[in-house]
């Protein structure tokens, strides 16, 4: 028996009954079509899981009965903060979605100099919340209960004047630096990406003098989606848990 993983954004407590939220209640009754007395886990964020069963399933109401807490995340040790140039269509949630799994801590948007999306407030806002429910969903999938830190949508600018003690990397063609080459840092790393169009090179040059190391990921040119992706994971083989 399939048992589903389901992220509850409130807190959880054993021995307690919890009406789920609409829209995962609607997942619960409707597409997933489950029935009372059908295990679950449900997860919050805080680091653990929690076994539960379907006591009430209707099509607009979904009570949970929260029976035990497991202290298992399989969060990795090292810390990942990514930095996206923001991408139109489906690249950025594809994006968002797979470094969710390859264990990003952080990460967050930016408008470069050639973002090819261009939002006022309101719809930056609504995209925001469509990239968390991407973010909740990959959690879901791969078992993580410590959801990455989706932060505010920034300007490349912003982004890069902040403060921080990780290793900071930049990818950029033609660098004769490669990800395997670093030296180790328990702070973690700070990657980041251009968009579909790359940064531009003032925006690497920029990069390099707040401190960021230029480095590639090999003799070809990468996609953007590619390019997070594989700097991810050649971090977590080399430093993390992969």
């Amino acid at each position: 028996m399939r048992i589903p993983r389901l992220y509850h954004a409130d807190t959880i407590a054993v021995d307690s009954e919890i009406t789920l939220h609409a829209d995962t209640a609607h997942h619960v009754a409707n597409v997933l079509r489950l029935k009372n007395g059908h295990p679950v886990v449900l997860f919050n964020g805080d680091g653990n899981e929690y076994s539960a069963t379907v006591i009430l399933a209707q099509r607009r109401q979904v009570v949970i009965e929260v029976d035990s807490k497991l202290a298992i995340d399989p969060q990795s040790s090292l810390p990942l903060h990514l930095g996206q140039g923001i991408s139109k269509g489906d690249r950025m949630d594809w994006v968002l979605q797979k470094a969710t799994e390859l264990g990003a801590t952080d990460i967050t948007p930016l408008i470069t100099e050639r973002c090819p999306v261009k939002l006022d407030e309101k719809r930056w806002q609504k995209k925001f919340q469509q990239w968390q429910k991407i973010i909740q969903g990959a959690c879901e999938q791969c078992g993580r209960n410590t959801l990455p830190t989706l932060h505010p949508v920034l300007s490349l600018q912003d982004w890069l004047s902040d403060s921080t003690q990780q290793t900071r990397l930049v990818l950029a063609p033609g660098s004769q630096q490669r990800l395997t080459q670093l030296a180790g840092n328990n702070k973690g790393y700070r990657l980041l990406i251009g968009p579909e169009g790359g940064l531009s090179d003032a925006e690497v040059h920029q990069s390099q003098e707040t401190g960021f190391t230029a480095c590639s990921l090999g003799p070809r040119i990468l996609r953007t989606e590619t390019a997070a992706l594989s700097g991810l994971s050649i971090l977590q083989a080399t430093f993390g848990d992969i």
